[in-house]
């Protein structure tokens, strides 16, 4: 079993600040995670999320980053399954009540949620590292990246 720590795009935006090499905390956090044996992953998701937002802003260095971390540490591609899951998470979220987006949106969270899922049904220990837990944890293990233990 692995275990598998998915960055959702608060701490993601720590790797690929414009000076992430003084990101002392985020960098010694990844580090204490590689050395005890966990897989910081990227979902695909997160990275449309966090790339297009760096395209839009004109910014290669931290576009460079974003590949330099996927190709270091791993990347969850997205699939039909995941998707089927999340439509299914976000109509479940509606009829409880508890809404993770506007109805227009695309609800990252719950396509995000959705492949922490599907990983965890293939057998490995999934955490979900972000800076807010809140709509996430409705559906997995989300914690503040600052609370996830090597």
């Amino acid at each position: 079993m692995t275990r598998r720590i998915l960055l959702d795009s608060g701490p993601l935006g720590e790797v690929t600040h414009p000076r992430a090499e003084t990101r002392g905390p985020i960098r010694g956090w990844l580090t204490s995670l590689l050395d005890a044996g966990a897989s910081p992953t990227l979902p695909e998701i997160v990275d449309y999320e966090h790339r297009r937002k760096l395209l839009h802003l004109g910014a290669p260095r931290q576009i460079g980053r974003l590949d330099e971390f996927k190709d270091v540490f791993g990347y969850a591609p997205l699939s039909t399954r995941v998707m089927l899951r999340a439509a299914g998470l976000w109509a479940q979220a509606r009829r409880g009540g508890a809404p993770t987006a506007p109805e227009e949106a695309l609800d990252i969270d719950v396509i995000l949620a959705a492949q922490a899922l599907e990983l965890e049904e293939a057998g490995d220990e999934v955490i979900v590292a972000t800076t807010n837990p809140r709509h996430l944890s409705l559906f997995v293990d989300a914690r503040p990246w600052q609370e996830v233990e090597p």
